[in-house]
């Protein structure tokens, strides 16, 4: 990617929440995609998140991913308040983040959220899921991506290797 346009738009509910997100900023950063990232509650800063909303569409950017724990509810307010796509990712929290899961996943039909994993994974999901999007108009990062799953694709067969010689080293 070339141009500087941010492309991908990431809402924190907290700064907490970065740890879950880190593996999927990393992704994004490998991918080359600019991205923006602020911190804004659903609760505490409604006004802000708003305007972060409004912010992010004058920039051009084309995805926003917002994670949240708790009353999760950073996801909805935020897909209230746009028509680009959001994507939830639920954060660990005291009930071990399955409320911020059905938080996410029980938005109201008319208003849609892409709810992902718990944690890091639906971190790092996220981010594979807005790269999808972008890559339907993007042939280069359409091309990194698949590049991305022949690499993970080449890591499982690294990793079967392996284990079939630690077995056979063990049958001696």
């Amino acid at each position: 990617m070339t141009d500087n346009q941010k492309r991908i738009g990431i809402i924190l509910g907290s700064d907490s929440d970065l740890p879950y997100m880190e593996s999927g900023i990393q992704l994004i950063k490998d991918f080359k995609i600019p991205f923006e990232i602020e911190v804004s509650s659903a609760h505490r800063t409604p006004h802000r998140t708003v305007e972060l909303i409004k912010d992010f569409e004058k920039k051009g950017i084309q995805v926003i991913i917002a994670a949240a724990g708790g009353a999760a509810h950073l996801p909805g307010v935020i897909a209230s308040h746009t028509l680009l796509p959001v994507l939830g990712v639920p954060i660990t929290s005291a009930l071990s983040g399955i409320d911020s899961l059905y938080s996410i996943v029980q938005m109201p039909g008319g208003i849609p959220v892409a709810a992902f994993s718990i944690g890091n994974s639906g971190g790092l999901n996220s981010v594979l899921f807005a790269v999808e999007i972008l890559a339907l108009n993007d042939p280069e990062l359409k091309s990194a991506l698949e590049n991305y799953r022949e690499r993970q694709k080449m890591g499982v067969l690294e990793k079967s290797r392996r284990l079939k010689e630690k077995i056979n080293m063990q049958e001696d």
